[in-house]
C-alpha cells in the first residue's frame, strides 16, 4: 500500500484564499481591516522568521499586522511586556493578539498569555480558551492554530471521525494536550500516549487516526501503524544529511518511508502540518474581527 499524501501547502493556500476573499467583503462593505498584533521578545532566529512569515501572511490576505508588529529586547522586564499588552488589548483596531513563545526565561510565560484579552488570543493559549475546550458544553473563543490546522486536514481529507480510535503522541499544552480534546469533542476514543507508555508501539498500532506530536525525529516506525490509518505528522525535526548541500534536512516524528508504506493517508515533513498553522492563525484573526462586530 501506498499512502494517500495529504498536501498541506494546497489545503493551507485553499484556507487563505476563503479569509482574503472575506477580508476582501468586509472592505468593500465599508467594515474595519482586521489586525493582528504581534510581540517578539529577544533575538531568536528562528522566532524572527516565525514572526516574519505570519506578518507577510497577514498582508497577502488583506489582514493589517505591520503598524501592530511590536520588538522588545531580550532584557524586557515582566512589566514591560505586561504594559504591552495591556495597551494592546485596550486598541480596538488590534483583532488579535500573538506573543511569540518561547519567551526568555526571566519572564513568567503564563502570565502574558494570561494577560491577553481572551476574545484576542487568535493562538488560543489563554487558561480560559484551554478550559472552556476542554469542558462538555462549552465552546472556546479560540482553537490553538496547530491542532485546528490538523483537523482541517482530517477534514479535507474524508476522516471518519465518530467512533474512530486515535491516538496522539505527545502531550504538550500546544500541541498534544488540544488535540486530543478537539478529537473527543468529534467523538473519537482517544488516547494520549508519550515516552513513558508502556508497550508503546502497541498503544500506537491500535490508531485509526495517529496524531505524532513528539518530538523526536523518526520515532514512530511503519511496523508501529495500523494499515490504512490516518497519520498526522506535526513533528519538524533537522537531522544530518551528508548528502545534502546544507548538509541536513527536516523530518518528522514518523519514519515517512516506512509510514508510507503502510498507512492510509499521512502528512509529507515539510509540506504537510506546518503551513496550516498559519492558515489557521489568519482565520482566527477575521473571526475576531467579525466577533467584535456582533
Amino acid at each position: 500500500m501506498t499512502a494517500q499524501l495529504i498536501d498541506g501547502v494546497a489545503i493551507a493556500a485553499k484556507v487563505r484564499g476563503e479569509v482574503a476573499q472575506r477580508v476582501a467583503e468586509r472592505i468593500a462593505a465599508g467594515k474595519s481591516r482586521p489586525g493582528l498584533a504581534t510581540v517578539l521578545v529577544g533575538e531568536d532566529p528562528a522566532s524572527q522568521v516565525y514572526v516574519s512569515n505570519k506578518r507577510k501572511a497577514c498582508a497577502e490576505a488583506g489582514i493589517e499586522a505591520e503598524p501592530f508588529a511590536h520588538k522588545l529586547p531580550a532584557t524586557a522586564t515582566q512589566a514591560e511586556v505586561d504594559d504591552l499588552v495591556t495597551r494592546l488589548n485596550a486598541n480596538p483596531a488590534v483583532n488579535g493578539i500573538l506573543v511569540q513563545l518561547p519567551l526568555p526565561k526571566h519572564l513568567d510565560e503564563e502570565r502574558v498569555l494570561s494577560a491577553i484579552d481572551v476574545t484576542k488570543d487568535v493562538d488560543g493559549f489563554h487558561p480560559l480558551n484551554i478550559g472552556r475546550l476542554a469542558m462538555k458544553g462549552r465552546d472556546p473563543w479560540f482553537i490553538p492554530c496547530t491542532p485546528a490546522g490538523c483537523i482541517r486536514l482530517l477534514e479535507e481529507t474524508g476522516v471518519k471521525f465518530s467512533g474512530a480510535n486515535a491516538v496522539v503522541l505527545g502531550r504538550s499544552n500546544i500541541v498534544g494536550l488540544p488535540m486530543a480534546m478537539l478529537l473527543q469533542r468529534r467523538d473519537c476514543t482517544v488516547t494520549i500516549c508519550h515516552s513513558r507508555t508502556r508497550d508503546l508501539p502497541a498503544v500506537v498500532r491500535s490508531a485509526d487516526i495517529l496524531i505524532a506530536a513528539v518530538g523526536r525525529p523518526e520515532m514512530v516506525r511503519g511496523d508501529w501503524v495500523k494499515p490504512g490509518a490516518v497519520v498526522i505528522d506535526v513533528g519538524i525535526n533537522r537531522i544530518a544529511d551528508a548528502t545534502r548541500k546544507s548538509g541536513s534536512r527536516l523530518v518528522g516524528d514518523v519514519c515517512f518511508p516506512e509510514v508510507v508504506e503502510v498507512a492510509g493517508a499521512v502528512t509529507p515533513v515539510p509540506g504537510g502540518v506546518g503551513p496550516m498553522t498559519i492558515a489557521m492563525l489568519l482565520q482566527n484573526t477575521l473571526t475576531a474581527a467579525e466577533r467584535g462586530e456582533s
